[in-house]
């Protein structure tokens, strides 16, 4: 009796919430039913592949099985290439942590800072590709021909010293982890940045005023309080670094230093037959790795209580540096100077040289070949085209779904949409190599049979870079005052015209610098196009990789100076609108009506 009464109690409570899901969904608008379809359309774009990656590792052909452990374990030099890896990223985060934290410091804290030139000075190589980057610093460092070699030894000779090569080698450890740090600094200085920017300065000026020394304050007070700041960074950076394919392929593979990323893509892109099991295998081992130094600063944010953001809003104490501030400010512009003018200048004379040679023909510079090997050449132009298509496409569709996603479903406050936001930003959480991998795995073969063409390259771009989107989107959504949209509904408009016309266009500037941001990446992506393009469907960044192995260096340097003009135009350009927007909008009184 007992029992068919508890059953007959958890079948009206199964009733009930049945059907205050259906209440819930009969109140949904229509626009606000197609924001939460793009949700969970996007949740699963992003949480179908990574569990087919899971799955793969041990259910194969139907039948569980420890097969693609097994190969992993048998490749021959797994510890060298887990070695290898681990040296590299460990290496260039601690160096890049290092570079990153005082140029922030510099920036927040010191009078060398030049305004708003200042502010975007470390996040000029976003505008610069790393494919495009790497080959810039192969350029200039190769042992006997790069353009920064022969000027120091031009130097070297003027007091007796005579080399043929050297001093610099790109080719080397030194070499690889160079390029992985000047990759990675900007992510330290967007959050070092943020972190000292909402730090409480007068827990510093206490320090000082009770004796401390400058070195004591920075020990006791400011580095615990950055704490949050530098573990994100040290995550974010090895999210990025167990994940990068063109720097260590481009320079670590003429020095014979192999990394996990670089042997995942040649098992499946440069293996017939692809040995899949292997490439599943080492991406759970990426995984694991990421997942180590996610584990890492989850402990050392809950082993600390940090209080970092005052009550009265303080912008932060500015430190004088007196005769020093111009030198500081030269150690600021020389990072640009390394970072991006020499890798891109090294690369326009390449192009315009027509050929690689440790003298410069000054006099016959030309933009022959550069319309030789890139605009006249088919396949060139395809692969330039159609990167060009995916970024505007991608960025586009990405952007339009974070704002849809920002408005409705981050504002709605539930617990499914916290769920399916969280979903959306996941594959930041996640190697991008992985990711890769998965898409290779769910979409390539049936019952999609996507393999090598346009729509797995967008779905995969989509996936990877939304969250960087999402998280712009929801910041421009931040901005907008709820109550503007809700004098909308009171005037009678419905949900849909008040995101079109009052929500989005005030979202404009935001959603801009996300949209220059996704084409940016998108558009000069090596990682998910090593695994996902095809000869069907070739991108740039794959083909630049593919000419670059070949030996044509010209050809190279002109397809990669041609795609640092156009994205680096494409984002001056919306990126400069985008402030004036902002500037603008601000005397349009967001706060209220």
């Amino acid at each position: 009796m007992n029992t068919t009464v508890a059953a007959a109690g958890d079948t009206a409570y199964v009733r009930r919430m049945a059907g205050g899901w259906v209440h819930r969904l009969r109140q949904l608008s229509p626009f606000e039913a197609t924001a939460w379809m793009v949700g969970f359309s996007l949740m699963a774009l992003a949480s179908y592949p990574l569990l087919k990656v899971l799955v793969r590792l041990f259910w194969v052909d139907g039948s569980l099985t420890l097969e693609p452990i097994k190969a992993t374990l048998d490749q021959p030099d797994l510890w060298s290439l887990m070695y290898n890896t681990i040296v590299v990223v460990l290496a260039s985060g601690v160096l890049a942590l290092i570079g990153g934290s005082v140029l922030a410091w510099l920036n927040e804290r010191t009078n060398a800072l030049m305004g708003a030139f200042t502010d975007s000075l470390p996040l000029v190589p976003f505008l610069l590709p790393p494919v495009a980057g790497a080959i810039g610093w192969v350029l200039l460092t190769s042992p006997g021909a790069g353009y920064l070699n022969v000027a120091l030894r031009n130097v070297f000779g003027w007091f007796g010293v005579e080399m043929t090569k050297g001093p610099l080698d790109i080719y080397s450890w030194y070499g690889l982890i160079f390029v992985f740090v000047v990759y990675q600094v900007p992510f330290v200085f967007l959050l070092m940045s943020a972190g000292l920017r909402t730090m409480d300065t007068g827990l510093e000026e206490q320090s000082r005023v009770c004796g401390a020394s400058w070195f004591r304050t920075m020990r006791s007070v400011t580095l615990p309080a950055l704490m949050p700041s530098i573990g994100g960074a040290v995550l974010l950076m090895a999210w990025q670094g167990f994940a990068i394919f063109s720097l260590p392929a481009i320079v670590g593979g003429p020095a014979n230093i192999e990394l996990l990323s670089v042997r995942i893509v040649r098992v499946l892109s440069y293996t017939y037959p692809p040995e899949t099991d292997v490439a599943v295998g080492l991406s759970a081992i990426v995984v694991m790795f990421v997942g180590v130094t996610w584990y890492l600063q989850s402990r050392l944010l809950r082993s600390h209580r940090f209080a970092t953001i005052g009550g009265k809003g303080e912008s932060g104490g500015v430190s004088e540096l007196g005769r020093w501030r111009l030198p500081v400010r030269l150690v600021m512009l020389s990072y640009v100077l390394v970072a991006a003018v020499l890798p891109i200048g090294a690369l326009l004379l390449v192009s315009l040289s027509g050929f690689w040679t440790a003298s410069v023909p000054w006099s016959d510079l030309s933009f022959a070949t550069m319309r030789e090997t890139v605009f006249d050449d088919p396949l060139t132009v395809r692969s330039l085209s159609n990167s060009l298509r995916l970024g505007v496409s991608g960025a586009t569709i990405g952007m339009v779904a974070a704002a849809l996603i920002a408005v409705v479903i981050v504002r709605s406050r539930s617990k499914v949409g916290r769920i399916v936001d969280a979903g959306i930003k996941m594959p930041a959480s996640i190697s991008n190599i992985v990711l890769a991998v998965g898409f290779l795995l769910a979409f390539a073969g049936p019952p999609f049979n996507l393999r090598g063409t346009f729509l797995i390259l967008l779905l995969g771009y989509i996936a990877l870079y939304l969250p960087q989107g999402s998280v712009a989107a929801d910041t421009a959504a931040g901005q907008v005052d709820d109550q503007l949209a809700e004098a909308s509904f009171v005037s009678g408009a419905r949900k849909g015209r008040t995101f079109w016309k009052i929500q989005l266009p005030l979202m404009i500037p935001g959603l801009v610098a996300g949209w220059a941001l996704l084409f940016a990446r998108m558009t000069g992506d090596l990682t998910a196009s090593a695994l996902l393009s095809g000869t069907r469907n070739p991108v740039v960044g794959f083909r630049i990789l593919d000419v670059y192995q070949n030996g044509s260096y010209a050809e190279v340097a002109s397809l990669a100076t041609v795609l640092v003009v156009i994205t680096g135009t494409v984002v001056t350009v919306l990126m400069t609108w985008a402030r004036r927007k902002s500037r603008w909008g601000t005397s349009v009184g967001v706060g209220g009506l």
